[in-house]
């Protein structure tokens, strides 16, 4: 249903498009020559464009403003806004408001991104100019289209700036780690005293049992909801685990696995391919089991199991494993060599010092992500109700 005062277009009622054109690689260069050249969206990973290219034989050109939109390859449907002027290629389009304002225009681009992603199917992603021309669109008056687009810029500031907390939250929590993991900066005990004396060091083995996982054979995998997950490498996810789609295995299969069964709180992280890969088994992942390839870490009692997890974690010790599994076609560690890799940890009390410290550090973090989170929900059910009219604004 349309809204009292609205109509129902497409975009072309109230834009031009631009196709970007291909410039041929000798007549690219990277030292600053000509005008920045935009070729898809690695030019702007992080919602930012980052220049690397330049040509002096522009085909193609957005103005500031435009809203530059991936119609080609991977990343087809994502949205910016040009900061400046630009040579474009083919795999964008510049999307130029004449009758709609602006930055209505591109909440609608991004609130249409499934229709482009649907567009896209096929061996080759890519929309085409009809696709976009064609996207379905209701027109307020222009003065309810700016308060609208106001509306969510407010939003999208705020998320900006808890974006923004986060990584400085994680700069600020590395900084810490490399001083309190090394014993630049040293905390206070119990008794307010400075913790003082040399770090013992050893191998890795002396503060933790490093075991993999079992290699379960075909016959044991199936897919009924009986099965009990396991985790592999697939199941990493942006720094956590996410068995939501994990393989399982029948669970007579795991009789005689006890030392390999998961508790909650139990570290885990990759040893082939991605080593950098990591997260915490919760409580809701559990009944589930170490795969192959996926390593466990546990302090003995001479350690305290977070100094372990932040040790390992370590630019010191990452580094000491990237060097280790250097050399072959996809990286690879053995427990032997995670377990000779050489550390320097200080007594048990300051151990739980510093798992504390960086900890809270963590759970910092955290809290900001859940609130990040919560503002994409929130502006995602806004952006629907008003770009659809179901809510109205005072205008």
């Amino acid at each position: 249903m349309v809204p009292n005062g609205w109509n129902l277009g497409v975009f072309s009622d109230g834009i031009e498009l631009i196709s970007g054109q291909h410039v041929e690689a000798k007549f690219v260069n990277t030292v600053g020559n000509g005008k920045p050249y935009l070729t898809g969206p690695a030019d702007f990973p992080s919602g930012k464009i980052v220049v690397t290219k330049y040509t002096e034989n522009a085909k193609k050109e957005c103005c500031k403003g435009d809203l530059l939109i991936t119609v080609k390859g991977s990343g087809t449907g994502k949205v910016i806004e040009a900061d400046a002027a630009y040579a474009i290629s083919r795999q964008l389009m510049a999307i130029r408001s004449t009758s709609f304002d602006p930055k209505f225009c591109f909440y609608n681009l991004v609130a249409s991104i499934r229709r482009y992603e649907g567009a896209a199917a096929g061996l080759i992603p890519g929309i085409s100019r009809e696709d976009v021309l064609n996207t379905p669109i209701m027109v307020p008056p222009h003065n309810e289209q700016r308060k609208i687009a106001k509306i969510l810029s407010t939003w999208d500031k705020a998320i900006s700036t808890t974006e923004r907390l986060i990584d400085n939250s994680k700069q600020q929590k590395k900084a810490l780690m490399q001083q309190l993991l090394t014993g630049k900066k040293r905390l206070l005990d119990e008794n307010g005293v400075r913790f003082s004396g040399e770090w013992k060091k050893g191998k890795l083995s002396d503060i933790a049992n490093i075991d993999s996982g079992y290699a379960f054979k075909s016959n044991d995998f199936t897919d009924s909801d009986k099965g009990i997950p396991i985790i592999r490498m697939s199941d990493f996810k942006a720094g956590g685990i996410d068995i939501s789609s994990a393989a399982k295995v029948i669970p007579e299969s795991t009789i005689g696995l006890d030392r390999f069964k998961l508790k909650t709180g139990d570290f885990v992280f990759g040893m082939s391919g991605s080593l950098s890969n990591y997260g915490w088994v919760k409580e809701r992942d559990l009944p589930c089991f170490l795969n192959q390839r996926v390593g466990r870490i546990l302090a003995k009692e001479c350690a305290v199991q977070l100094f372990v997890t932040y040790l390992y974690l370590s630019d010191k010790i990452q580094q000491s494993i990237l060097d280790k599994a250097a050399g072959a076609a996809q990286l690879n560690i053995s427990s032997t060599d995670l377990r000779t890799t050489i550390v320097h940890y200080p007594c048990y009390e300051e151990q739980q010092k510093i798992a504390a410290v960086l900890s809270t550090a963590d759970q910092e973090i955290s809290a900001l992500q859940q609130k990040l989170d919560a503002l994409k929900q929130e502006k995602k059910a806004l952006m629907q109700q008003l770009l659809t009219g179901k809510r109205r604004v005072l205008v």
